[in-house]
């Protein structure tokens, strides 16, 4: 992301605040979507739209903007759920009119379909002024989600730079007693349970997650808000449902819950009953009552661990919350060294930039890297001669690119200083205090 103008970071600074005094109305946070696009911020907009939808599941504006910002982020599955939403709502209200994304529907998709009738009026689908009725002709895709979304990862634990404790806490919950039998039955360790890795945005912990199932050799599944929520009363409850019966044939399973979030809001924060709802079937499936989640490991990440529901907190569930920081002086070295590997390069003195990037998030250090590349590559075309990467070519994407953690410890250190009675925000308070944040 280029840096914004003072304009858009007074926009941007002042829809903040507006955010924070009424953080339940949709208003003020769909307009700090907006500004946070338009200004470039994709990951931040994103996040932001997916808070409206968490609070509002039918607003079409909030819909748009996520399927735009996923779509840029390359999260071509993503976009898709959310144009999927977008399409039905448009047909409930429209009497059929095609979507505005109209290459992203189910009808345009590979998948094999049928057209079935339900009895009208069987269901209903919440919307922001009220209930629809759900039409007689109903699109049923064939084949399993499950199959579909599950991936067998590359990457290992040993592929992560940084985040020692992390991996240590994943060793003692999950790999070691998985990897030896032994250990396991003589400290009777139950291969169920959870972690809630949280933190800023871009800092790795959708990649550790994966990395986890890599270890494991496990089946990694990564849920995100739009393969659990559904504009039909009842669906988002049976989807999570389905999708935990099925782990629970599959394991061992590595379930990832990206943003929880917005899938585990608060209930008090919740304005819908359907809402509610899906926060109330997640706990259910967590634990298992009727059935053995052994096997099941579930992850979830979050920006915001103090808008998820607490009873989602407790041991049993997501038994320990992990803070995921930006990279450390030796990861960022690992991270730069990484992302210009089979890139012409020259003179790269890669400590010294890694000194000079503090604060920078995993993501901030990949688009550093682009940003260094395409310098280069400008260069090179205007001259017509190839050249290397050079110092001067990362020392001018420094002037351009900017740390984008900064605005997320803006936010939590209110969260870190004055709602910290049970000490869940310590180590997030003394690493802002040793970086002198507070």
């Amino acid at each position: 992301m280029g840096e914004q103008t003072e304009r858009e970071q007074a926009t941007i600074a002042e829809t903040r605040q507006a955010v924070a005094r009424e953080p339940e109305k949709v208003g003020p946070r769909l307009s700090l979507a907006k500004a946070l696009r338009d200004a470039g911020d994709v990951v931040g907009a994103l996040e932001q739209f997916v808070a409206v939808l968490a609070r509002d599941p039918a607003n079409v504006d909030a819909l748009e903007g996520a399927a735009e910002c996923a779509a840029a982020l390359g999260d071509a599955e993503r976009a898709d759920g959310f144009r999927r939403v977008l399409a039905a709502l448009r047909a409930q209200a429209g009497g059929d009119h095609p979507p505005r994304h109209a290459g992203a529907t189910a009808e345009s998709s590979g998948t094999d379909k049928e057209t079935r009738e339900e009895p009208p009026g069987d269901r209903v689908a919440q919307s922001g002024v009220g209930f629809l009725r759900k039409p007689r002709l109903r699109l049923v895709t064939r084949g399993d989600p499950f199959e579909a979304g599950a991936e067998h990862p590359a990457v290992t634990l040993a592929d992560v730079a940084g985040m020692d404790a992390v991996k240590r806490r994943l060793n003692v919950a999950f790999l070691a007693p998985m990897r030896d039998q032994r250990l396991r039955k003589a400290y009777a360790k139950s291969l169920r349970g959870g972690l809630l890795l949280y933190g800023p945005p871009g800092c790795g912990k959708t990649f550790i997650a994966r990395a986890t199932a890599g270890e494991l050799g496990a089946r990694f599944v990564s849920i995100g808000l739009s393969d659990v929520l559904d504009m039909w009363l009842g669906e988002s409850e049976r989807k999570l449902h389905e999708l935990f019966q099925t782990a629970r044939k599959n394991a061992p399973v590595v379930l990832f819950f990206d943003e929880l979030d917005a899938i585990g809001q608060k209930r008090t924060h919740l304005r819908h009953h359907a809402g509610r709802t899906v926060v109330n079937q997640l706990l259910a499936e967590l634990d298992g009552v009727d059935h053995d989640n052994e096997g099941i490991f579930v992850l979830g990440a979050t920006n915001h661990p103090w808008d998820v529901d607490a009873a989602l907190l407790r041991p049993g569930r997501f038994d320990r919350m992990l803070l995921v920081l930006p990279p450390d002086e030796r990861a960022r070295e690992a991270i730069l060294r990484s992302c210009f590997e089979g890139r012409p390069t020259e003179g790269l003195d890669f400590p010294r930039i890694a000194a000079r990037t503090q604060g920078f998030s995993g993501a901030d250090l990949v688009h550093l890297c682009e940003t260094a590349a395409e310098n280069a590559m400008e260069a090179s075309a205007a001259s017509g001669v190839l050249r290397p990467i050079s110092s001067q070519d990362v020392q001018r994407a420094l002037t351009e690119v900017r740390p984008s953690t900064r605005p997320w410890f803006d936010t939590a250190k209110n969260y870190a200083l004055f709602a910290n009675e049970s000490g869940v925000y310590d180590e997030l308070l003394a690493y802002m205090q040793a970086n002198k944040m507070v």
